[in-house]
């Protein structure tokens, strides 16, 4: 599959790509059934490997429903073959190369009605070190159809060439986050995706997506891939031609 010249134009510029059809209709309907009933089978037991973050009701009576849950190849072989699949990893070739490693792969499941917003942030604000560059690239994948009421995810094209920008933190999942942590932005555009569809981005483009306000589930999986020993030597290689 890989990119046309024309997408990969379009990455270069807005920091991020749609491919539609990335994953075939069965392997998406084998993930399915892999992860159906998923909120109760955690609350039971929780493979090893597996972390999970829920979401945070008032009511101590509602029901557990998963808000992220990390290493999400142990629960669904699927999702296993997905993130090594020839259509997956053409595509990131040819954003970062053939040296590819995986850097985790995330489940978010933003349940109908419950399923909360996720914070205006870049990646790289998570991954950062002295001796890394942003050389990283997700794919999100949609499992449902995702749109504007359901909470599909938004991008601020162009960010990915603003620089690190400050975030704040606090002791909550995705608690890294940029001033405001989610609220609606005039320069935000939200990318509407259908099951099977992935959408790529960088590490620095700054992203979000807002509550799951409707009776559908909003289910994607994020693999975030990086250059294998992306490193020091690396990152002054990179830093040559960029500002953080």
């Amino acid at each position: 599959m890989g990119l046309t010249a024309a997408e990969h134009a379009f990455y270069d510029e807005n920091g991020y790509v749609l491919k539609q059809r990335l994953i075939a209709p069965d392997a998406i309907s084998q993930i399915d059934r892999e992860i159906a009933g998923l909120h109760e089978r955690m609350t039971e037991a929780m493979p090893d490997g597996v972390g999970i973050s829920w979401e945070e009701f008032e009511d101590e009576h509602a029901p557990k429903r998963i808000r992220q849950l990390m290493h999400s190849e142990v629960v669904s072989e699927g999702l296993n073959r997905a993130l090594r699949c020839d259509e997956m990893l053409d595509i990131i070739e040819a954003l970062i190369g053939p040296d590819i490693s995986l850097y985790h792969s995330k489940l978010l499941m933003k349940a109908a009605r419950d399923g909360t917003a996720i914070p205006w942030h870049q990646d790289y604000a998570y991954w950062k070190r002295d001796d890394n560059a942003p050389l990283m690239v997700n794919c999100q994948l949609a499992l449902d159809r995702a749109d504007d009421e359901n909470g599909c995810i938004q991008f601020i094209p162009g960010s990915h060439e603003w620089g690190l920008q400050e975030h704040e933190r606090a002791q909550t999942s995705f608690g890294v986050f940029l001033p405001g942590h989610y609220r609606q932005r005039d320069d935000a555009v939200p990318v509407p995706m259908e099951p099977g569809d992935g959408v790529f981005f960088s590490a620095l483009t700054i992203h979000g997506s807002g509550p799951n306000e409707s009776h559908r589930d909003r289910r994607m999986n994020t693999f975030a891939y990086n250059v294998t020993g992306n490193s020091q030597g690396q990152c002054r290689e990179w830093l040559r031609g960029h500002a953080l």
